[in-house]
């Protein structure tokens, strides 16, 4: 079938289509999706709209099912996905292995998150009718869904942050119908998805509304779906510019809605005296493994690493070049993706006081030349360009004068997604004002360890202040729920009328605070 979409669980041809290309042939992909227009945009919000009725009154434990449908889908067709996406990625099979068992790990996640309940953060306050000088009302708190949400699909995770990735997983869990805007660089992988998504929404009988996936050549498409008055809100994972016209979108129209973006971070390293000095070698070796894991690009890569000036931090640089020169070329996500790594990188080349320590090998077609750069704590400050991100493997060293210099920096930086420290204790009990302000300015400090490969769990913080997220949310771990629901009170409401998570028998047994105490207990 050529010129494929799917809007409710139906196939959508178009007159038009578009073909997916290999980065690391330049060939044309066999297959052609779907140039969808605003008219089709109108027909899928128009079927969330319908099954956002009795989707976001199901059960908790229909969701939950309904989510482990999807994973068990997705697992049906593991071999089919890896493969599609080894064409349209460049990315090799075991990394996409791994991804297909992060985003059923996602969803099950979820689901899991359902079946225990207490996710909705249910409050009860009992009424006192004999308070005085007024009686004290009975108000219960719990969360609704919001409504029909739409989701980009990131280029850089065909699958842990697309189709059925973090954003639709937590939306789908919240009670949300979902439509996803297809990205252009992994079509085919993206309908793989949508397909076991569709088989899901069979056996599990749910509205057939309740997932669609559009797609398109060009960006057009993805203003039309924001645009749309029927949609809630938005997840989007991508570039700092883009991210940034759609939230401004979602502004400006007539009933604002919430976009929740994932817009770029450098996510900055800073190797303290003490620790440098005795693991010299081995920090090496470990930072060039993790700027180069998956060439680079990975949302924590790191792209910034900052230190005290001196002979241990120049052996470090000597090192990590000679490691440097031991690590292959690797091919990029896409031709589009790969220009702009030379763009960025031949920019902060080109910045004044700004020198080159170590380059990667020279690959082939699409393939990136890791670049590690280096300049003074003086100019860096001076130059806020110098923290924009390169996405690829691509790191600035900042050399600092004093350890005021490194307190400095964190005071000047933007937000992102996380800050490292590599530090021993007594680095440590001599830095507490610089671990003190990395909080204001990240989502998650790292100690000893380094920021690439996110842990899926309910405790993970994925977001940062802005550009790392434009709210801070997260949109890794268990509380990524939240960014598709909105509180609802209930006063003085009868029993009968309330729902399970705020009735007196507690039907769900879900922990509540009642009157300033959690309990499961019901009366």
């Amino acid at each position: 079938m050529k010129n494929i979409s799917y809007i409710a669980t139906k196939p959508y041809c178009t007159s038009t289509g578009f073909q997916a290309s290999n980065p690391a042939t330049g060939e044309t992909i066999e297959g052609s999706f779907a140039n969808n227009t605003v008219e089709h945009v109108g027909i899928a919000c128009a079927a969330a709209e319908e099954a956002f009725v009795k989707y976001s009154r199901t059960s908790d434990k229909a969701r939950a099912e309904f989510l482990q449908e999807i994973a068990t889908q997705i697992e049906n067709r593991k071999d089919s996905i890896v493969a599609r996406a080894m064409l349209e990625t460049g990315l090799p099979e075991m990394r996409l292995a791994g991804e297909v068992g992060r985003t059923c790990g996602q969803l099950r996640m979820f689901a899991s998150t359902l079946d225990e309940g207490s996710w909705v953060r249910a409050v009860i306050d009992t009424a006192n009718p004999e308070r005085t000088p007024l009686p004290k009302p009975d108000v219960r708190l719990t969360t609704a869904p919001m409504g029909p949400v739409v989701v980009f699909g990131a280029s850089n995770f065909p699958l842990a942050f697309s189709t059925a990735g973090g954003d639709t997983a937590s939306a789908l869990a919240a009670g949300c119908p979902v439509i996803v805007k297809a990205h252009g660089s992994h079509p085919g992988t993206a309908i793989l998805v949508a397909e076991a998504i569709n088989e899901a929404i069979h056996i599990c009988e749910m509205p057939a509304g309740v997932f669609s996936i559009l797609s398109s050549d060009i960006s057009r498409i993805g203003v039309d779906m924001v645009k749309d008055l029927r949609v809630s809100a938005v997840g989007f994972t991508g570039s700092l510019g883009g991210g940034r016209a759609l939230f401004d979108l979602c502004k400006q129209r007539s009933t604002p809605i919430p976009f929740y973006g994932e817009l770029g971070s450098t996510n900055p390293v800073f190797l303290l005296p003490e620790t440098l000095s005795t693991k010299t070698e081995a920090l090496a070796q470990e930072f060039v493994a993790s700027m180069n894991m998956g060439c680079g690009q990975f949302c924590t890569n790191p792209g910034i690493l900052v230190a005290l000036k001196g002979d241990k931090l120049n052996e470090f640089i000597e090192l990590s070049k000679q490691a440097l020169a031991n690590v292959a070329p690797q091919t990029m996500l896409s031709a589009g993706i790969h220009s702009a790594y030379e763009s960025g990188a031949e920019k902060m080349q080109a910045a004044k006081g700004v020198e080159v320590v170590a380059t990667g090998a020279k690959g082939g077609i699409n393939q990136a030349e890791s670049l590690i750069v280096k300049v003074s704590a003086d100019t860096w400050l001076e130059n806020p360009d110098l923290e924009h991100e390169v996405f690829g493997p691509f790191n600035l060293i900042v050399e600092c004068d004093t350890p005021d210099q490194m307190l400095k920096i964190v005071q000047r930086m933007y937000g992102h997604l996380t800050a490292t420290l590599h530090a021993s204790e007594n680095d440590l009990l001599q830095s507490s004002a610089l671990v003190d302000k990395l909080r204001d300015k990240v989502g998650r400090i790292i100690l000893n360890n380094w920021p690439t490969g996110v842990e899926v769990c309910q405790a993970m913080q994925h977001g940062g202040p802005y550009p790392a997220a434009t709210f801070s949310a997260t949109s890794v771990g268990g509380r990524a729920i939240d960014r598709w629901v909105r509180p609802v009170a209930y006063q003085n409401m009868t029993d009968s009328l309330l729902p399970d998570t705020l009735k007196n028998s507690n039907p769900l047994g879900i922990l509540r605070l009642v009157d300033g105490e959690y309990t499961r207990k019901a009366w």
